[in-house]
């Protein structure tokens, strides 16, 4: 069907063909107004496949007065050829089925112009794409970009283009553009980073960190029994003409009495300092009531002091191994140091002291050890159970460079084996102290030989003074214990040596009967007695 007079061709549909129905071969688009005129299918090399030759009689159709080129095909000059050059008349577009068909109608060539007629060839029909120009042949420049949507599409080779319109390489600046961004962008962030990783970022520093929380602990905790004991605790230093120290010490009541080591207060001797520090950084002076030496123990007592907050004391026959314990003190006198542990043994048969050539200042305690550590500058100080009672007396610790329990009070530190006096004997030896300045102390009557090797503890010949090793009339004597018989049990427990017979002995008190287990002449034999008693230091 031909286009109406005036339309112009849609150039979205430049390079689609004209619909062409089906078992029929399309025929040359006719020009308005005339027949169709059949032609023959000529090959050409440069027309389009679909590009359909103009009549000869055809002429270029001027453009209308006013007109303006179009800029969109301004790169697609029509092929027109020159005036005086020989032309060649435009091949029909070809079928767009190439196999012979008999029900299509045959075409008849048309004949091509005379070489000597110098008019272009045009066609009648306006609608009918340019011809293609003879090889060879430069086409004349077409302002109008008349545009046939019929024929096939032309590729121009960028080369051939206008120096002023060549075309710049746009894909390739847009990735070097990319690059480039990239490139600085990964410069500045390197340089911000370094920055603020030496500098420790751009503004202040503020770390996260918990909010208040309530002061109160578990009453049980260490923090719970550590801030309900400490109030009772002191720190006591002392001062001699020939020595002086640090100690611990706990108020035992509301009077002032405060108790503590022997060998904590020994260096004041008879005319000596005491300035005892309580835990809320009052201080007060004190004095001697009463010490004794073999167990260890002292009694001092402030005074002008009101407000004491005394120690509640447990029962250490109540105090299992793997108890846990706390203990309190200034070791190295850093006042109010809190440590934890268990009960690792109990009724360890523990001596200190012995500086003095008669052993008068040797100890005897039937100790519970721990492993809560214990300093110098702890002495004194309590032993807590889990309650926040006293269940004893820190009194030694043995030590890595000695081989056996010492006092606390040299320069020897903590390995986990401590040593505190049980609050049972503690609170008999206080009171005896309190109530009369001096502890008794159990005894059997009789005097040991502190050599022998053997197993068990044997009984002398003779005593130090060169008397009787059995005291007569004494608990020995009554029991019927003579000299260089050997002791081998207590109440049914072993005992090794002379030392560990004096600690179980001293564990009792005065009056209490005792088994003793006797070797006599490779036979053994059981003894009942009543301890004694006999004044102490």
């Amino acid at each position: 069907m031909p286009p109406p007079p005036g339309a112009v061709p849609d150039p979205a549909f430049a390079d689609a063909p004209p619909p062409v129905p089906q078992g029929r071969h399309p025929g040359p688009t006719p020009a308005h107004g005339t027949a169709p005129v059949p032609h023959a299918p000529v090959p050409s090399a440069t027309a389009g496949p679909h590009a359909p030759a103009p009549p000869p009689s055809a002429s270029p159709v001027p453009p209308p007065p006013g007109a303006v080129p179009d800029p969109a095909f301004a790169d697609a000059p029509p092929p027109v050829p020159r005036a005086g050059q020989e032309q060649h008349p435009a091949a029909a577009a070809p079928a767009y089925d190439t196999t012979p068909n008999a029900a299509a109608p045959a075409t008849t060539a048309v004949p091509a112009t005379p070489p000597s007629d110098p008019s272009p060839v045009t066609a009648s029909d306006p609608w009918a794409g340019p011809t293609a120009p003879a090889p060879g042949v430069e086409p004349a420049a077409d302002p109008w970009g008349r545009y046939d949507p019929w024929a096939a599409a032309q590729h121009h080779d960028p080369a051939d283009r206008a120096p002023g319109r060549r075309r710049r390489p746009a894909a390739k600046v847009l990735v070097g553009g990319a690059l480039l961004i990239a490139l600085v962008s990964g410069g500045i962030g390197g340089a911000v980073g370094a920055h603020l990783e030496r500098n420790g970022g751009m503004g202040t520093v503020e770390l996260p960190q918990a909010g208040p929380e309530a002061a109160e602990r578990d009453p049980d905790s260490v923090a719970g029994i550590a801030a309900r004991a400490l109030p009772s605790v002191v720190t006591l230093h002392v001062s001699g003409s020939e020595a002086a120290g640090t100690g611990t010490g706990f108020v035992l009541d509301d009077r002032g009495h405060i108790l503590t080591n022997n060998h904590v207060v020994e260096p004041a001797g008879s005319g000596g300092e005491i300035t005892v520090t309580f835990n809320s950084g009052d201080t007060a002076e004190a004095e001697v009531v009463g010490r004794d030496s073999g167990y260890d123990l002292a009694v001092v007592k402030v005074k002008g002091v009101t407000g004491l907050t005394p120690m509640p004391l447990g029962n250490s026959e109540n105090v299992r191994v793997g108890d846990p314990v706390v203990a309190i003190g200034a070791p190295f006198d850093l006042a109010g140091t809190v440590t934890s542990g268990i009960i690792s043994a109990k009724e360890r048969p523990i001596t200190a002291g012995g500086e003095e050539g008669d052993a008068s200042d040797v100890s005897y305690v039937d100790a519970l050890q721990t492993d809560a550590p214990i300093n110098p500058g702890n002495s004194g100080g309590p032993l807590l159970d889990a309650r926040g009672r006293a269940i004893g007396i820190n009194s030694a610790i043995r030590s890595a460079d000695s081989g056996s329990a010492e006092s606390d009070g040299g320069q020897a530190g903590s390995i986990g084996l401590g040593f505190a006096i049980p609050i049972n004997q503690g609170k008999r030896v206080a009171e005896e102290l309190i109530n009369t300045g001096r502890a008794t102390h159990p005894v059997i009557g009789i005097t040991l030989d502190m050599n022998y090797t053997g197993d068990g503890a044997r009984v002398s010949a003779k005593d130090s003074d060169g008397g009787p090793a059995v005291t007569t009339g004494g608990p020995g004597a009554k029991a019927g214990i003579k000299p260089g018989d050997v002791i081998t049990a207590v109440d049914g427990q072993r005992v090794h040596s002379g030392e560990e017979l004096i600690v179980k002995t001293r564990a009792h008190r005065p009056g209490d009967r005792l088994e003793l287990t006797l070797e006599r002449g490779g036979k053994e034999t059981k003894v009942s007695l009543v301890l004694g008693s006999s004044g102490g230091d």
